[in-house]
Order: structure tokens, then sequence, then C-alpha cells
């Protein structure tokens, strides 16, 4: 069997893969989540939530366009810090973190697909994720293409949303906004990094991707700047018009917003949200398994998953498992506590591999795409920071 992937990945593609797995990774579930622990605040907790993205993503650019190579993070820990077995850890949580991430959108969406379809919540799963499962398998060119098409259908959605959101009537909380809750903005703040998940996502996709040195770094940043700006409006339009109290227990935050806006069934407007669940489920999938091939050129216990299959050109073995543990574990935990859990694992990683890239630019020559050595050391801090708040909120 071959054991090399396809190049057929452009800038244009790898934007909008990148867009839909941030906007598919949790706006249309995860915003009432926020509003719940940091009310009318909760725009804030984003903000915090992309600056602290942007200096690991700033890092996850120049490492890219150093080493592009599937399982990115497991590289770049491998070569930058020269500790492999180090670099399996990081592997194996991303692996546990793209698959936890995507069965808690997969969870998401179908909440939103059993409010207008007669079909029972473990169906509903379990078809859902196999549809996705078998698109991931037919290749990678297929698999981003109807990503980017639904990445159309769900920004569309929240233009929508923000829309309706900013010309209803507000709310007392925003008329007249209570003093921050700092401590529940903390904690929504964790909420709202699970949201931009993605650009770590990217870097995966770099041996199907052609010039990544250029299109990498450019597709990261664009991708997280786009969806920083939709998550703000969208989180405001929401606390704006819905009470927070009636958004932290809702499984449907933004069909909630469209019908206290305008009085109107959200019917079109949850189809919307199970498209963007399916565009993060699958872009998830697609993820872990190239985690997992890379993985396995570096590591012979894992070589079984270094391989691609001769006329799709996508890692038949590493789709099938990962499709599999996504299901299980959506029809088992709730989504808070998914988010969370890959949250926390994902920043521990990503304080890794800003290390990485230090050791890396003491020891190598600048790269095509070549930041400042202070970025890492800040990406670094913000993310131990984070970690240390998320903690500290749990306890």
């Amino acid at each position: 069997m071959p054991d090399t992937l396809k190049r057929q990945l452009g800038l244009g593609l790898l934007t909008a893969y990148g867009i839909g797995i941030m906007v598919g990774a949790g706006i249309y579930v995860l915003v009432g989540v926020a509003a719940g622990e940091a009310g009318v605040w909760a725009p804030l907790s984003f903000l915090l939530a992309a600056i602290v993205a942007v200096p690991t993503a700033l890092s996850f650019s120049e490492l890219s366009a150093r080493i592009p190579e599937a399982a990115g993070d497991s590289s770049y820990v491998e070569i930058g810090l020269r500790q492999h077995w180090l670099a399996l850890i990081v592997g194996a949580i991303n692996v546990i973190a793209g698959t936890v991430a995507s069965a808690a959108v997969l969870r998401g969406g179908v909440g939103y697909l059993t409010s207008i379809v007669p079909v029972s919540f473990e169906i509903a799963v379990i078809g859902l994720g196999l549809a996705m499962t078998i698109i991931a398998l037919i290749g990678v060119l297929e698999s981003l293409t109807f990503a980017a098409i639904l990445t159309v259908v769900e920004v569309i959605g929240l233009l929508i949303i923000i829309w309706v959101g900013f010309g209803a009537p507000p709310v007392a909380d925003w008329q007249s906004p209570p003093a921050p809750e700092w401590s529940g903005i903390a904690a929504a703040s964790v909420f709202a990094f699970f949201a931009f998940i993605g650009f770590d996502d990217l870097v995966n996709m770099a041996e199907e991707t052609r010039n990544p040195e250029r299109n990498m770094p450019r597709a990261i940043m664009i991708s997280l700047a786009v969806t920083t700006v939709l998550y703000m409006l969208v989180s405001m339009a929401a606390v704006r018009s819905v009470p927070r109290e009636m958004l932290a227990i809702s499984e449907r935050p933004l069909a909630l917003v469209w019908e206290t806006a305008t009085g109107k069934s959200a019917m079109f407007l949850s189809v919307i949200a199970v498209a963007a669940a399916l565009n993060g489920v699958l872009a998830q999938i697609v993820m872990a398994s190239r985690v997992l091939y890379g993985l396995g050129r570096r590591s012979p216990s894992l070589a079984i998953f270094h391989h691609s299959h001769p006329r799709f050109g996508t890692p038949v073995l590493g789709t099938v498992v990962i499709g599999a543990v996504v299901i299980g574990a959506a029809l088992t935990l709730p989504v808070a506590s998914l988010a969370e859990i890959t949250t926390m694992a994902l920043l521990v990683v990503f304080a890794i591999v800003n290390a990485a890239l230090i050791g890396l630019k003491r020891r190598e020559a600048a790269s095509p795409f070549d930041v400042p050595v202070i970025v890492p050391w800040f990406g670094l801090f913000a993310c131990l920071a984070a970690f240390a708040a998320a903690v500290g909120g749990n306890l």
C-alpha cells in the first residue's frame, strides 16, 4: 500500500477548512454555556480566548512552514525538543482531543436535529457519525469540498443570527450591565477557547497541501481572524436579545435567539446548525486520522496507521478507528464536559509546541514564515495562564 498522501489542497480550501472547523466546533452550542457563566460579558470571554490563541497560532504558522508534516504537533516536538516520548504523548493528546471535540460537536448537532426530526438521539448519533466517517474515507479533496459547502451554509446562519439579535429589543442586563463577573468570564473563556480549535488541526493537512510553506500560515491566520469576528458578534447578539438564564439551559441557543427575536419557528436555523455540526465532526475525523498517520511514520508501534488507500489516498484504518470512537463518546458524555476536557488538553499541547519552536529557533536559521522569538514565549505563558485559570475555576 502507498505511504504517501495526495497534495491536492490550495489556500481556498484550506482556509474554508479552518473556518469550518472553528465555526463548527461549538458556536452553535457553546454560546449558551458561555452566556450562563459570564452573562452579557460572554463576548469578552471570546475575545480573551482569541488573545490567548493568537501567539500560539503564529507559532503553529512558523512550524507548519518549517516542518510541513501530518501529525504536526508531534513532529514539532520531536524535532524542536528532541524528545520522542514527549512527541508521542503530544500526538496521543491530539488524537484524544480531536476525537472528544468531534463527539462534542456531534452531540450538539444531534440536539438540533432531534428538535426538527422525529428520530431517537442514539440513531441520529450513529447515523451521522457513520456518514461523516464514510465521507472522510472517500478522499481529502472530496471531504474538504463538502466541508467548504457546509462552511458557507453555517456562516450564512451566523450572519442571520447577528442581524436578528441586534434588531431585537435588548434585555435588561444589556441595557444596564452588571459588574463583570471575572470568575465567570474566566470560566467561559475555557469553553470559548474550545470554539477556536482549528488552527492546530490545519497543520495536520500539510502533506496534502500544495506549497504548504506559503499556504499554511496564511490559512491559519485568515481562519482565526474571520472566526474571532464572527464569535464576538454572535455572542453579543445572543446576550443582547435573550436573558442569560434562558441561554444557559438551552441545547439550541442560537435557535432560541431567532425565536425570541422574531417569534417564528427556527427550523431552518436548526438545519443550518446540523450542517455546522457535521462540518466540525468531519473536520476533526480527518484531522485525528492524519495525526495517527503521521505518528506511524516515527513510531514502529504505530506503523500500522502509516498507510493510505491506493485509490482514495486517505488513511483508512485511522479514519475508521477515529470514527468509531467519536460515535461512542458522543453517546456517553455531555457537551460541556467534552469541551472542557478538550480545551485543557489542548492548552497543555500548545504550551509544549511553543516550547518546541523556542528550541528550534535557537538551533536553526529563519524559516519561510518567521515570527519574533518573543511570540512563542508569549504563547507559552498565555497557555499556562489559561490552564491555571481553568484548573482554579474547577477547584
